[in-house]
């Protein structure tokens, strides 16, 4: 039993995993239902999706569900379970293989401001904070770092992505959920010392693919009241359409990525004259409103445009900020068809 499991051990004893097991669709779909927020995220860390995240779980279940004459009591229900999910996430990324692809130059480029990488996780996409709130305060939950701040930001996601898919198993299990050499063999079924060299593979890469300042962050899971006062300042400068102070909120190396295209911007001057056309000038898009949320534990914005001529402001784009003293220093931004996983509406 591994230190995340503690305390979860009295859940999964007793009638209602006996009546599991036995065949009682309601009781086991409860039971498996109590692992749903930690699997979907163990899920979005292997495939990098919310969305492929949400059927891989629904996977898991149906998977748990026709082979639960084969749990034996060996491990616990929950750890049986992160087995299933984890072969299910090997199996989609078998038939579904995918690499970090080159990155193009940019857009636009401020001149002198070095690239962030040489490549782009293009598939990548954002997780709602809302999803990721546990049922009990933080401290009560075992899996509570499953949901840390530094294991789920955007940086450590791309990075992880450019693990092949075993490392990437290896490193999730022995470094965010903080399972035993031994616990990692035993779900993938290879040895102790394949374990451990992989994991070292894995952690030189890591290294090699996150930001250079990452381990100054602190780890964090509530917003910071700079990130809160940075979003506020950046939610300004879209509403006012004002690219002064969008340029006051920009770090002059920040940089924009707009996944799934390779479209990029270089530079806080390169995107403040990437928005320009569209904030002021014959070229606007219109009237915007912004409305703060959060993704992968940090600060975001949901834009809404009213055009000209239309009487209501309809969604545009969702934007995930990355603060560094004060400042935003990258923008990762989505479509609005993302809103619906974050409570948001399509239209204002």
């Amino acid at each position: 039993m591994t230190g995340n499991e503690t305390g979860r051990e009295v859940v999964e004893d007793g009638e209602v995993l006996a009546a599991a097991l036995a065949g009682d669709e309601p009781a086991f779909g409860a039971l498996a239902e109590r692992y749903r927020r930690e699997l979907r995220v163990h899920c979005y860390r292997m495939l990098g999706s919310f969305e492929e995240s949400e059927d891989m779980v629904q996977e898991t279940f149906l998977r748990a569900w026709r082979k639960r004459e084969s749990f034996q009591g060996r491990s616990t229900f929950r750890a049986w379970l992160y087995r299933i999910a984890t072969n299910a996430c090997l199996d989609f990324l078998d038939r579904h293989p995918r690499r970090p692809r080159p990155r193009e130059a940019p857009v636009l480029a401020t001149p002198g401001v070095p690239s962030p990488s040489s490549t782009e996780v293009f598939w990548l996409r954002p997780y709602p904070d809302r999803l990721l709130e546990p049922a009990a305060p933080a401290g009560a939950e075992p899996d509570a770092a499953v949901v840390a701040k530094e294991t789920i930001e955007l940086a450590f996601m791309a990075a992880i992505q450019h693990l092949p898919p075993r490392q990437r198993v290896v490193l999730i299990l022995r470094d965010v959920l903080g399972w035993s050499a031994q616990e990692a063999a035993a779900l993938l079924e290879v040895s102790v010392v394949s374990v451990k060299s992989t994991l070292q593979r894995a952690r030189s890469t890591m290294r090699e693919n996150l930001p250079a300042r990452r381990l100054e962050w602190a780890p964090s899971s509530d917003p910071t009241g700079e990130e809160r006062a940075v979003l506020q300042r950046y939610i300004d400068a879209v509403e006012q359409a004002d690219p002064a102070i969008l340029a006051g909120v920009l770090r002059a190396d920040a940089w924009q990525s707009m996944p799934p295209a390779p479209i990029w911007i270089l530079g806080g001057p390169a995107i403040v004259d990437a928005w320009r056309p569209a904030m002021v000038g014959p070229e606007a898009w219109g009237d915007w409103r912004v409305l703060p949320t959060r993704a992968n534990r940090q600060p975001a914005a949901a834009a809404y445009v009213k055009r000209a001529g239309e009487s209501e402001y309809h969604g545009s784009w969702l934007g995930v900020l990355r603060v560094e003293d004060g400042l935003v220093s990258q923008i990762t931004t989505f479509g609005a068809e993302i809103f619906p996983a974050f409570g948001l509406p399509q239209t204002l």
